[in-house]
């Protein structure tokens, strides 16, 4: 769950959502050959469906037991991270390529966690996984999928910064960089050909407050109102 605090409420966002926007950002991406690429419909796909995996954690809040606090996607404990992403990437079997995909960000969004043992199974799986969905989609190579993966890493990094409200400036490796200015999302250099691209999506609201039990959150979650948050997004 992505969490985007308000000025006295908490707006809750699925991140099979947040993955949604983001595909619908790169489907409007006009740089790197992303538009003339053989495998832009499964690169489109793995941007759609990186998230997939927390369906089920996303079907009610995550919450804090010693302090009764919401816990977003990154507080959420390890185990609950560690597993959105076999069952994810296996979503995706039917197109080996952007399963192979999603299991590459799993590996880099991860990287932190290289030395730590506890991690060492979750990173060996995801490595035999990609490896095996990108043997499945073959004459695609190793070459490729690390190139095409900018296109997924950048689109998450977009997505994110709106969903979130990060009003700092984001950098991926690549050079692109993101900021968001009130409600306009400006990426640099322009990869939208001079086009804006309309943003919206839906945020469930809960009082900012600590919550009893994971029962109670789940019940503020189910009776939440929606909110709609839109935007634009345009070439810096």
């Amino acid at each position: 769950m992505i969490i985007r605090r308000a000025a006295s409420s908490l707006l809750l966002i699925s991140q099979p959502d947040h993955a949604a926007l983001a595909e619908r950002i790169m489907r409007r991406w006009r740089r790197d050959g992303l538009s003339e690429s053989p495998r832009r419909d499964a690169i489109l796909l793995a941007v759609a469906e990186h998230d997939n995996g927390w369906r089920e954690p996303d079907a009610a809040p995550i919450v804090d037991v010693a302090t009764g606090r919401l816990l977003d996607f990154i507080e959420a404990p390890d185990d609950v991270r560690r597993g959105v992403w076999p069952r994810g990437v296996e979503r995706l079997a039917g197109t080996p390529y952007a399963g192979a995909l999603v299991a590459q960000h799993a590996l880099h969004i991860f990287r932190r966690y290289r030395s730590h043992p506890q991690w060492a199974p979750f990173f060996a799986d995801m490595e035999a996984a990609r490896d095996r969905h990108l043997r499945a989609a073959a004459p695609a190579t190793p070459d490729q999928l690390l190139a095409d993966y900018v296109f997924l890493r950048v689109g998450d990094l977009l997505s994110l910064t709106f969903c979130n409200g990060w009003s700092e400036a984001q950098m991926d490796v690549s050079g692109y960089a993101a900021r968001l200015d009130g409600t306009r999302l400006i990426v640099t250099p322009d990869p939208f050909g001079g086009r804006e691209v309309a943003l919206e999506i839906v945020a469930r609201e809960l009082p900012d407050r600590p919550f009893a039990s994971a029962d109670e959150a789940s019940e503020a979650f189910r009776r939440a109102p929606t909110v709609t948050l839109t935007g634009i997004a345009s070439g810096g």
